[in-house]
């Protein structure tokens, strides 16, 4: 990026958005980032530690759901772009409580929009672009992938309201003229994910000796995509993306939720020097959630073609330098066990 800009990042303070301000602003010292988060659960400044001292970094607690701090951090800060990660994500959480959902994924993404709005003049440069899930498209069977013409078909309360978000988004384009872009992404796993998503999960109860529950017959199966990658992918779409376009992001790498486990135990017993066989004795099948998706697969050809991006990592190579961060980040993990995060395990895990 030549020029420099203002972008403003929402939800930076979570785990797609603290390791992609991690990248990216150490990259472009010419540009200033500001990060938007409510620092909700999930929301970690400890994430941001590499970068809490830069000169173009800034961060801003504003709650996306109220539209009068967005309007003023928009006025304070007069972005030339938007970044928009902030999310409810977790399937699980919008299952026995959607409301959260709504009002973030749908009213806070509308609250962006017209902020955005109010401040467009035209400008080439500036671009609002809306990560998303490729959980809006439904399930698969055994074959296919989902593209970017696959009709939405949410199966959660979590998928809908990010199905909606991207209409939105569409809409304002369509109606108003908005350069947006969308991202839709498969599973991002790597460095400061939240402890109840399914891979640090499983490494930090393997490490710690704990039981490894597995939804239903842990078949369902998942594209994996590391969280570096990912952020390479956006940043292309963000710089060379056609406005209006969606591009679809994967790292192929198809597992089924019992695979990753497994092979989440070769690693961990390999680093530890314990033994496999032992660690996937932990394994301990549980009742599963209502309207589990059964298969997930992208298809990434539209953004290696358009734009020349690829992943990088394996799902081998990406694993180990995921397991090995966790073992090098004891401190960042006891920040984030808090007693809701607790609470949390307990009520979705032990009693099924």
């Amino acid at each position: 990026m030549d020029t420099p800009i203002t972008v403003l990042v929402t939800g930076g303070a979570g785990f797609i958005g603290s390791n992609w301000l991690n990248l990216m602003v150490p990259r472009f010292p010419a540009c200033t980032f500001v990060n938007v988060d409510a620092l909700t659960y999930a929301g970690n400044l400890a994430s941001l530690e590499p970068i809490q001292n830069c000169l173009n970094y800034r961060f801003e607690h504003c709650d996306i759901r109220d539209r009068e701090a967005v309007k003023r951090v928009w006025e304070t800060f007069r972005p030339d772009t938007v970044v928009h990660f902030a999310a409810e994500s977790h399937v699980d959480r919008s299952i026995s409580g959607p409301t959260d959902f709504i009002e973030t994924n749908v009213v806070g993404t509308l609250n962006l929009l017209e902020a955005f709005r109010a401040g467009f003049g035209g400008a080439t440069s500036v671009r609002f672009h809306h990560i998303s899930t490729d959980e809006v498209y439904g399930t698969l069977g055994a074959e296919g992938q989902f593209t970017e013409e696959t009709r939405y078909d949410p199966s959660s309360p979590y998928s809908a309201s990010k199905a909606a978000s991207d209409h939105l988004v569409r809409a304002y384009h369509r109606t108003y003229g908005l350069p947006i872009t969308i991202t839709n992404c498969s599973n991002n796993y790597g460095p400061r994910q939240f402890p109840e998503k399914l891979m640090p999960l499983m490494i930090l109860n393997a490490i710690e000796g704990k039981r490894l529950p597995v939804y239903g017959s842990g078949m369902n199966v998942r594209d994996w995509l590391y969280v570096d990658d990912h952020c390479e992918a956006i940043w292309e779409v963000l710089v060379n993306g056609v406005p209006g376009e969606t591009y679809n992001i994967g790292g192929n790498s198809e597992r089924t939720n019992l695979e990753v486990v497994h092979a989440i135990c070769r690693v961990v017993a390999n680093e530890l020097g314990r033994s496999y066989e032992s660690l996937v004795g932990q394994i301990e099948y549980v009742k599963d959630r209502p309207g589990h998706d059964f298969r997930y697969a992208i298809d990434a050809s539209k953004i290696k073609a358009e734009l020349g991006w690829k992943p990088t990592e394996s799902f081998e190579t990406g694993l180990q330098r995921t397991v090995s961060w966790y073992l090098a980040n004891t401190n960042w993990i006891e920040q984030v066990r808090s007693g809701e995060y607790r609470r949390w395990i307990e009520q979705n895990y032990t009693q099924r």
